[in-house]
């Protein structure tokens, strides 16, 4: 079962900072969601509207089949049909009672429902409106987007692969960052409307998103003329920034990038006549000597192994890293012992571990307060809340109007 859902929003023994601030979310996939996780984990009270049949993603097989018990928890599930009278006139009670309204809808959906920001802003003009779409208005707008579209339109595909082979980021970045910058623009007008009173619409974007992730390439290109390589083919700014293969096949990855660093580095290895080579002298010198550095770095790293690498890495304080598959990150004595991993059950029932955002509230993170909810789980009490008799509701159920935890 969840947690109850009427606790205080706490974390550390402290109210959290959205606290008493309500969102409904009409949003599905990933971009959305998280908008939506990033105000509940904080404190907010987000209510997921979602069709008769449920988010889609509740029921993807592969890659997608951790999107929805990541991207939903903390949030309460009310399943409606929008295409009937009754369905909106719930889902318009629901809007009017809240602070922030969010969706990630084709551009224009809203605005067909009724539920469009001119409209909503007439009704309660301090409402937040906060839309997730593939393109800010402009020429692009209608177009339809996806994480992968605007990697390769917008440079991150081309940065990430090799010369002539471009590669998708390999977790749904623009989606992911998209909904955070969606949540700071609520926060944004928040903190506006504490000011004017009033509430307003704001936008984010996934093309936008990935250029924001990309403008460092783009400002090299102004300083420098040149334009970026990719990152496989990069120039890099140190000499020693690579994955190692090392004893068994191991594979490790280590950076030296300061002069102090490559001393310790040369200590630690036995590389006496590297340290005191004058043509090694400074990062940039090793730079320049990469093409015959690095084979012979290699050939002396493949002795060791990965343990005895990070060992004489981590006595000296040097970076270096494990090449590690996300499963195995669940079983990481840092991420256990600092509280990031967090235990949730999913809707089947199943207990597992999440994800907690990277930062801490004073000694404090913000946690699971609810797991991701079982679809119309609050279906009821919500529309109690609302002023809907029993028998109102329970009519609405037997139509197919409402479907709450009864007839799940």
């Amino acid at each position: 079962m969840n947690a109850p859902v009427d606790q205080p929003s706490q974390a550390a023994g402290r109210t959290l900072p959205y606290a008493g601030v309500r969102v409904v979310e009409f949003t599905h996939m990933v971009m959305g969601p998280t908008c939506g996780m990033v105000l509940a984990d904080l404190g907010a009270e987000v209510i997921k509207v979602e069709p008769m049949a449920g988010d889609s993603t509740r029921n993807l097989l592969g890659s997608g089949a951790g999107f929805f018990p990541m991207f939903n928890r903390n949030k309460k599930s009310i399943a409606l049909d929008l295409k009937s009278a009754e369905g909106m006139e719930v889902a318009l009670k629901l809007i009017l009672s809240a602070d922030i309204v969010s969706e990630n809808f084709r551009p224009g959906t809203m605005d067909k429902l009724g539920l469009g920001y001119d409209a909503l802003s007439k009704l309660n003009p301090r409402l937040i409106h906060v839309s997730h779409k593939g393109f800010l208005p402009g020429p692009y707008e209608d177009r339809t987007a996806l994480d992968e579209v605007v990697q390769m339109m917008g440079g991150l595909a081309y940065m990430t692969g090799r010369e002539g082979d471009p590669l998708r980021a390999g977790a749904s970045v623009n989606d992911i960052m998209g909904g955070m910058f969606g949540a700071i623009g609520a926060m944004a007008a928040l903190a506006q409307r504490e000011k004017t009173g009033l509430g307003q619409a704001v936008q984010s974007a996934l093309f936008e998103n990935n250029v924001f992730l990309v403008a460092q390439h783009m400002m090299q290109f102004a300083v420098t003329g040149k334009p970026a390589a990719p990152m496989p083919n990069r120039i890099s700014a140190w000499a020693i920034y690579d994955v190692f293969k090392v004893k068994d096949g191991a594979q490790i990855f280590l950076a030296v990038v300061s002069d102090t660093a490559w001393a310790a580095f040369c200590d630690a290895f036995d590389l006496t006549e590297l340290k005191t080579d004058a043509c090694l002298g400074s990062n940039n010198d090793r730079v320049r000597a990469r093409a015959w550095l690095m084979p012979l770095l290699r050939k002396h790293l493949e002795r060791y192994s990965a343990q005895e690498v990070a060992g004489l890495f981590e006595e000296r304080g040097l970076p270096f890293a494990p090449i590690t598959k996300p499963q195995d990150l669940l079983d990481d004595p840092h991420l256990n012992a600092t509280g990031t991993l967090a235990p949730i059950t999913l809707p089947d029932g199943r207990p597992c571990k999440t994800v907690l955002l990277p930062f801490t509230l004073g000694e404090g993170r913000p946690g699971v307060r609810m797991n991701p909810p079982r679809l119309g789980e609050h279906s009821v009490a919500l529309m109690q809340d609302l002023g809907y008799s029993k028998p109102q509701i329970e009519a609405m159920c037997g139509r197919g109007i409402v479907r709450g935890e009864s007839n799940v």
